[in-house]
């Protein structure tokens, strides 16, 4: 490794190229990072200091030639060349449209800064960048018109600069003796000794952070030989990216990555580890080839953009994508992804690809009507797929729902209407959905719901008329109270404003009035004379029973779910009686059993053979009776555990009834306070 202090001019100057590998991510440097440098170079002209570092530039030397350019492959820091450069184009472009200022030499900067004078073809020039950006770059080089329209950072910048010299914020000559004082270390490497890989993970770089997916790529691609890069880059690795739309390929991407490995390795990767996990899944996966394993990623990422672009030719498959997409169904993503798998592999047929999404569908729906908690459903996705019978594929996936219960649940129909018709529908995120497709389900010609808004049938005005207060009755304000925001007294209307707060009749008759209305949701509404408790109860019947339809839970017979539940281990029931509990050890668990349910709706109570057990997906503490006290195990490492108090144990290798490395004891009930202190922190990391 060779790393020498310098400038941008001392890095160019000479018969040099700079490339950018193929896997490199494209131009990324949006206008903050331009500001950030254009104000550096301001705050160091203006203060008269004398330089300002900027970073690095890790390249890797090829093979040098006794005649032509030398060619260096930056592996880190082209972002900040590649700015370096557009501000010295500004420059350039800045001295030929202005012969009378002198104090800037275009020939020079154009010969020595940005062409190798002597050379053609692409070793003409000293940057050499990827793909688009490639094109772009060499026009901007060359004056070459760029065509209309063309969307590009590079363009965006250069733009930048240019105005920026323009306004004269400072002189272009000045510019210019600035960013010989920006400061930058140079770092060659040769490819037979330096691990190159290592040297641009450790790289701490001041630049634009990396995302997940962008070290993913130059880890897969970085070591391959030249021409199995290139044929990779080109078949496989671009193709996948180009799935993804523009302005947010960063982001999709890296939620792409955690999707996929989350339904592979059946376990949610942590936020910002998505690429230490990625490494250590390819050690261990069962491709034989980066070649294998970039194909499989295409093959994913094909249905992961189909899914969350809403694209696909069978109409039936994309509305379903507009319902995850309006439900914000990414938990879902790591199952979605196996079934479309199993899809194209021919283990299911596309009709019960379909029915199987309906089913994810009803199961987000069903359980936000009904208020459970959404914090397990990220493990439940995860796992489903280690459910799943190849042989009897849709039922399983079907008696999997079927049995499952408390935080888990899928709301059976008697719970979904009974949650439907009294749940506060007008203050959910989903309530535009939800009305949609009550007005859409199986309509020839549906409605786009944006041309609407959400009408109260019985107004929000506290102060209603005496018009409403004598149909509502003399109840008139608990009735509006309890129904104002549920289903039976929402509808959509063109003429919100115009209908305001206006008695029944009034709406009804009035011009573009329910009378008017072609919505099937108003089909209960227009037969009414009056607006009250019951009718509003009536239509929030009709409606739910129509809810079962669209958001259908899953149907089985007796004889097809019969092998499911005898695969259920036959488990012997414990209750509280079950263990040696006395009047005193009763007291103290009851105290803490309250407080440790209380932490959440989601926390799931079991009485095992040796302990109780409290858990979201897995335990976070246990209780052991003993005879003057209670023994609590946390599920936790004892180094991850705050214990201000010292009241905590570590365990850690000995055996002991319960989950965990830590030990505490409760005596007395002034200790419950620092005890669920300690409970809180294994419920918390759990929860996370």
């Amino acid at each position: 490794m060779d790393a020498r202090k310098g400038n941008i001019y001392e890095i160019l100057n000479g018969n040099k190229q700079f490339l950018i590998p193929v896997y490199q991510r494209f131009y990324s440097w949006d206008i903050d990072q331009c500001k950030r440098l254009w104000n550096d170079i301001v705050e160091m002209q203006r203060k008269g200091k004398a330089g300002h570092f900027v970073g690095s530039i890790v390249n890797i030397a090829e093979q040098a030639m006794p005649t032509g350019v030398q060619k260096y492959m930056i592996i880190d820091g082209q972002q900040r060349m590649t700015t370096l450069t557009l501000l010295l184009l500004a420059l350039r472009d800045y001295a030929i449209k202005n012969p009378g200022d002198t104090t800037i030499n275009a020939r020079r900067i154009d010969n020595m800064l940005l062409k190798n004078e002597y050379e053609n073809g692409d070793e003409r020039y000293k940057l050499l960048l990827t793909e688009t950006d490639r094109d772009i770059l060499i026009s901007l080089v060359e004056e070459k018109p760029i065509a209309e329209g063309t969307r590009s950072r590079l363009i965006e910048n250069y733009n930048f600069f240019a105005n920026k010299l323009a306004d004269k914020e400072i002189q272009p000559a000045e510019v210019y003796e600035s960013i010989g004082k920006l400061q930058i270390v140079n770092i060659t490497l040769d490819r037979t000794v330096d691990d190159a890989q290592a040297i641009f993970e450790s790289l701490n770089s001041t630049g634009k952070e990396l995302s997940e997916s962008d070290l993913i790529r130059n880890y897969v691609l970085m070591g391959l030989e030249p021409s199995e890069q290139t044929y990779v880059y080109e078949h496989l690795w671009r193709p996948m990216e180009q799935l993804f739309i523009y302005e947010t390929q960063g982001s999709v991407m890296d939620a792409f990555f955690r999707h996929y490995l989350t339904m592979k390795l059946s376990r949610i990767p942590k936020q910002g580890r998505v690429y230490e996990e990625f490494k250590l899944y390819h050690l261990n996966c069962e491709f034989g080839s980066i070649r294998e394993l970039c194909q499989d990623l295409l093959d994913y990422a094909k249905y992961y953009t189909n899914i969350v672009f809403k694209r696909n030719s069978d109409t039936d498959l994309k509305k379903l994508y507009e319902d995850i997409i309006d439900l914000r169904m990414e938990v879902s993503y790591p199952f979605l992804l196996k079934i479309h798998h199993d899809c194209t592999e021919e283990l299911i047929t596309s009709d019960e690809l379909k029915e199987i999404l309906k089913l994810c569908i009803s199961y987000v729906l069903r359980r936000a009507i009904c208020e459970i908690p959404t914090n397990s459903m990220n493990k439940t996705f995860a796992t489903l797929k280690n459910y799943i019978k190849p042989d009897d594929y849709l039922n399983s996936v079907k008696a999997f729902f079927v049995m499952q219960d408390t935080y888990k649940e899928f709301p059976d129909n008697d719970k979904f209407e009974g949650a439907f018709v009294n749940r506060d529908i007008y203050n959910m995120r989903a309530r535009n959905y939800i009305l949609s497709r009550l007005e859409n389900f199986e309509n020839k010609a549906p409605i786009t719901i944006e041309n609407y808004t959400i009408e109260h049938i019985m107004p929000q005005n506290k102060n209603l008329s005496l018009e409403w207060q004598t149909d509502l009755g003399p109840e008139w304000q608990e009735v509006q109270k309890k129904y104002l925001h549920t289903i039976g007294n929402l509808t959509l209307t063109a003429y919100n404003s115009e209908m305001s707060d206006r008695p029944f009749l009034d709406k009804m008759d009035m011009p573009g009035g329910f009378k008017e209305s072609a919505l099937r949701l108003n089909k209960y509404v227009v037969l009414q004379n009056e607006w009250n408790e019951k009718h509003i109860q009536e239509r929030a019947n009709e409606l739910a029973k129509k809810a079962e339809t669209i958001w259908p839970y899953p149907t089985l017979t007796a004889a097809e779910l019969a092998p499911y539940q005898a695969e259920e281990k036959t488990v012997q029931k414990y209750s509280l009686e079950s263990y040696d509990v006395n009047a005193f050890t009763r007291m103290l668990f009851e105290s803490l059993d309250k407080r440790i349910m209380n932490l959440s709706p989601a926390v799931k109570k079991e009485y095992k053979k040796l302990y109780v057990a409290y858990k979201l997906d897995t335990n976070f503490v246990d209780i052991v009776f003993q005879k003057q006290r209670l023994r609590i195990s946390i599920n936790m490492k004892f180094s991850e555990i705050n214990d201000p108090n010292g009241i905590c144990k570590d365990i850690t290798g000995l055996g002991r009834w319960g989950n965990g490395d830590v030990e505490l004891f409760m005596e007395h009930q002034d200790e419950l306070d620092q005890i669920m202190e300690i409970v809180k922190q294994s419920y918390d990391a759990q929860a996370e």
